[in-house]
């Protein structure tokens, strides 16, 4: 396996708004050998103000197990503020396919996971990838943005009445209120969204379930097919459901079949 951690803007212009030593990475988990793989760029949750460890290296191996190549992006957070975590995002996947000959990945099989407010990043990317003057910075290829497909799970999606308000007052900022229609994802969804597996809990007391219906009902209305699965209990935050990557109250063993769904999923659409 290549691991290694990559500075994704090493050679080119990053600041920190808050000049600390931070910089976006991203962790490589590059499956070994001549076998052309599938990837998945993973980002973690945590509300725009961290990312999640729950939901970075035990959601990289599982999918390394099930025959992936994988990648966690650790993202900017407050107070760094929109467009950078999307930018980010952009870049990540630039680098996977400008890549992907070295490391054996198919450039039209690279899936992005999301969770929670990584969720609502992966999201933003799969509504906006198309649209240049969002991605007009050094380093990003725009030939290269598109997922090929989303996994959202238990994502922050609108900034309307079901918002997760703090996510959205960490990305924006106090000022950013002009900006919540533009960073509500089902007020973009387009024809050219990418095809999207989805879980949630009935139960989410976080970021309610109501943003995961109105994601596949924008999806629905443009004909984008996509895969739902709804769980009648668990807490927000639940990662795989497994003691792997229980925080405390995590463990859910009906809820952590949405893993192997997934990977079901994912292989039907790629055609493997």
């Amino acid at each position: 396996m290549i691991n290694r951690i990559i500075d994704i803007w090493e050679g080119f212009s990053y600041k920190s708004s808050d000049n600390s030593d931070f910089r976006p990475k991203m962790e490589t988990y590059i499956l070994n050998g001549d076998k052309k793989r599938s990837a998945i760029l993973i980002l973690p949750g945590g509300g725009y103000n961290h990312t999640s460890s729950r939901e970075a290296e035990p959601i990289a191996v599982n999918y390394n197990a099930a025959g992936f190549s994988t990648f966690v992006l650790h993202y900017s957070v407050a107070p760094n503020r929109y467009p950078q975590p999307l930018l980010d995002a952009a870049r990540a996947i630039s680098i996977i396919r400008e890549n992907a000959d070295e490391w054996n990945i198919d450039k039209d099989k690279i899936a992005v996971c999301g969770f929670s407010a990584g969720g609502h990043l992966a999201g933003l990317l799969g509504v906006n990838w198309f649209k240049e003057e969002l991605f007009n910075v050094d380093g990003i290829s725009k030939e290269f943005l598109k997922p090929n497909a989303l996994i959202l799970c238990y994502p922050v999606i609108t900034s309307g009445k079901f918002a997760h308000k703090k996510s959205f007052k960490c990305l924006l900022g106090d000022e950013g209120k002009k900006l919540l229609d533009e960073v509500s994802i089902e007020k973009h969804v387009t024809g050219k969204t990418p095809t999207t597996f989805i879980w949630h809990t009935f139960n989410d007391k976080v970021v309610p379930v109501q943003n995961s219906m109105l994601f596949t009902e924008a999806l629905s209305k443009v004909e984008v097919s996509f895969e739902m699965h709804i769980y009648p209990e668990g807490k927000h935050g639940m990662a795989l459901g497994t003691k792997e990557t229980d925080g405390g109250g995590n463990i859910n063993p009906h809820l952590a079949s949405w893993f192997n769904l997934s990977v079901e999923w994912i292989r039907s659409i790629f055609g493997e």
